[in-house]
């Protein structure tokens, strides 16, 4: 019987050694939102030689600090597009870049620190009058969220020879 009332003692000191005196020690990192900002106009289009293309659901999402509103991760550009080719040849698109441009038409360029994500489009050959469309998810310099005026849309595609446009979209982040 001395046994188990030194037993019980013993258990009871644990679970209130355990138990009682721990202290949460999770940590908390700083607070974060997602903000994201519509591009005017949300849907345009563009046309090139070989093909017309549109882009539509146009918006920048940025993850902000909460207490700060500093922006804590690269900018991102999201939307839609769609190509038709309107050329009389096979359309095979290679390559789309996107670059930013400020009102004076020079380039906006990343920060050291942002993470370059950028266009890559996955099509088969496009018919005369078909049309491929998709999902756009490219990263945007922090300095174009204040500073954009248009975005390039570089398109290289193979109708026969090798080809290459730039598109303008006349945008702004509001």
């Amino acid at each position: 019987m001395k046994h188990q009332k030194t037993f019980v003692a013993i258990a009871l000191a644990l679970a209130v050694g355990f138990f009682g005196c721990a202290k949460d020690k999770t940590a908390e990192g700083p607070k974060q939102e997602s903000v994201t900002k519509s591009l005017v106009p949300a849907k345009t289009e563009a046309k090139g030689t070989s093909f017309a293309a549109e882009f539509s659901d146009l918006q920048v999402n940025t993850i902000t600090n909460s207490a700060t509103k500093e922006i804590v991760e690269t900018p991102r550009l999201n939307g839609h597009y769609k190509i038709t080719n309107t050329s009389k040849d096979l359309l095979e698109v290679q390559w789309v870049t996107v670059e930013y441009m400020d009102k004076a038409g020079n380039p906006i360029p990343f920060s050291s620190g942002d993470k370059i994500t950028k266009a890559s489009l996955s099509l088969n050959s496009l018919k005369p009058g078909e049309v491929a469309d998709g999902s756009l998810d490219v990263t945007v310099p922090r300095k174009a969220l204040a500073e954009l005026a248009k975005v390039n849309i570089d398109v290289v595609y193979i109708p026969a020879p090798l080809k290459r446009e730039t598109l303008s979209l006349s945008e702004k982040v509001e």
